[in-house]
């Protein structure tokens, strides 16, 4: 059996100060797990040279590439966009400032592995896992609105707004597709 690809999409928009770091984590991480991965950099209308980062990376990273969006479009485009020109078997996006550790992909591709068609990150299972605080006034209005999005749709899951999500080829190929809002 062959081993499963991972792509790993990162939506960015204007994170030329951290986009550097956060390509040299996952890429040092997946080469020391020897994952198949492709990494794919979704630049939103960066201005402030985040593509030309990432192109220098590429040059020197068989396994990243850059896909521009026309303009800015907001994450949900990117994402969707990163999602759609994905090849692997398992596509798992980040946020570009890794406030889910790449660490905990593991995870998410084991529970993809084990038959689950999408694997939901939380920030909130173990707070102290977080490396990146947001401001307490963020973390208020993050949990109202989870909130209220959980009992309006009857939802279980705990941390719907967490950017850090792995889905079955299968699946995203079905879900993103039908996904329009932009923002």
């Amino acid at each position: 059996m062959e081993p499963l690809t991972y792509s790993i999409i990162l939506p960015a928009y204007s994170e030329g100060a951290r986009i550097a770091a956060t390509l040299d984590k996952i890429l040092a991480y997946a080469s020391r797990h020897r994952w198949n991965i492709e990494l794919i950099v979704v630049n939103d209308g960066s201005t402030d040279g985040t593509a030309e980062i990432v192109r220098q990376y590429a040059a020197q990273h068989n396994q990243l590439r850059l896909l521009e969006n026309p303009g800015n479009r907001g994450k949900g485009y990117s994402v969707r966009n990163g999602m759609l020109h994905a090849r692997g078997d398992i596509l798992l996006f980040s946020d570009a400032d890794l406030s889910s550790p790449i660490e905990e992909a593991d995870k998410l591709f084991a529970a993809i592995a084990q038959g689950a068609d999408v694997a939901i990150g939380s920030r909130w299972l173990d707070p102290e896992m977080q490396i990146q605080k947001q401001p307490l006034y963020r973390q208020l209005f993050g949990r109202i609105f989870n909130l209220a999005l959980r009992l309006i749709l009857n939802l279980q899951f705990k941390d719907t707004q967490c950017g850090f999500k792995a889905f079955s080829r299968r699946s995203a190929q079905t879900i993103f597709p039908l996904q329009k809002i932009e923002r």
